[in-house]
C-alpha cells in the first residue's frame, strides 16, 4: 500500500474510533437518565447498543490488526495504532458499564429511588467530560492534556464517597432500603471505573506522543468498592 494509502486507512481508524468514542460518551449520560426515569425501554434500547458497540469494536481490531500486519508501519505509526487497539478496547469497557446501569434500572423497576438524584448525575457529567477530553487529547497528540485529566478523578471519587456514605445513612435509618441503595452503589461504582478506563486511554496518549508507558497518578485513599455490574 502506497504511503499515500496507509495514511488514509490509517485516518479512517481514527475516524472511526472516535465515532464508536462518541457513541460511548452519549451512553454514559443516557444511561443515568434511564436510571433516574426508571425508563425500562430506554434501558433495554441501550443493552442492544451494547451488543452493536461490541461488534464496531472487533471490527476496527480486525482492521488495525491487519494493518499492521500488512504493512508494517514505522515506530511512530505503530504507535498510534497500538493506541487505537488499547483505545477501542477500554471504550468497549465503559459502555458496559452504561449497559451495566441499565440492567440496575430493569432491576429496580418501578420504584421511587431512595438514595442522592443529584450525585450520580454528576458523576456521569464528569466521566463524560472526561472520556471527551481524552480522545480529544488524542486526536491533538496532546500529551500535556493528557497528563491533567486524570486529575478530574478525584472529583469523580469524592462523589462516589459522598454517595456512599448518604446511602449508608439512608441504610441506617430505614434497613428496609439495603436492596436498592445496593443497586445504586452499584450504579455510581460502574461511573467511578469508567472514569478510570478513562485514565488508561490518557496513559496511551501520551505513549503515542512520547514513546513512553507511564501509570499517571490518581488519588489513593478511596472507599474500596464492589466488582462492577456490567
Amino acid at each position: 500500500m502506497p504511503r499515500t494509502g496507509f495514511e488514509q486507512e490509517l485516518q479512517r481508524l481514527q475516524d472511526e474510533m472516535l465515532s464508536l468514542g462518541s457513541i460511548v460518551e452519549s451512553a454514559i449520560l443516557e444511561s443515568v437518565v434511564v436510571l433516574r426515569q426508571r425508563d425500562a425501554q430506554g434501558a433495554h434500547r441501550l443493552i442492544e447498543q451494547d451488543r452493536s458497540i461490541n461488534r464496531q469494536r472487533f471490527a476496527l481490531e480486525g482492521d488495525i490488526l491487519a494493518l499492521i500486519a500488512t504493512q508494517q508501519p514505522m515506530a511512530g505509526d505503530l504507535r498510534i495504532l497500538a493506541a487505537l487497539l488499547e483505545i477501542v478496547s477500554e471504550l468497549e469497557r465503559i459502555a458496559d458499564y452504561a449497559k451495566g446501569i441499565a440492567k440496575i434500572t430493569l432491576l429496580l423497576g418501578d420504584q421511587p429511588l431512595i438514595g442522592p438524584p443529584v450525585d450520580i448525575p454528576l458523576m456521569a457529567d464528569k466521566a463524560h467530560a472526561m472520556l471527551h477530553q481524552s480522545l480529544e487529547a488524542f486526536v491533538r497528540r496532546d500529551a500535556t492534556l493528557a497528563r491533567e485529566i486524570p486529575r478530574q478523578d478525584d472529583e469523580v471519587d469524592a462523589l462516589y464517597n459522598q454517595i456512599y456514605r448518604a446511602l449508608l445513612t439512608q441504610i441506617i435509618s430505614d434497613p428496609a432500603a439495603i436492596e436498592q441503595a445496593n443497586f445504586l452503589l452499584w450504579a455510581a461504582h460502574n461511573l467511578e471505573r469508567a472514569a478510570d478506563r478513562v485514565i488508561n486511554i490518557c496513559e496511551r496518549v501520551v505513549f503515542t506522543v512520547t514513546g513512553e508507558l507511564v501509570e499517571l497518578d490518581v488519588a489513593e485513599g478511596a472507599t474500596a468498592t464492589p466488582e462492577s455490574l456490567a
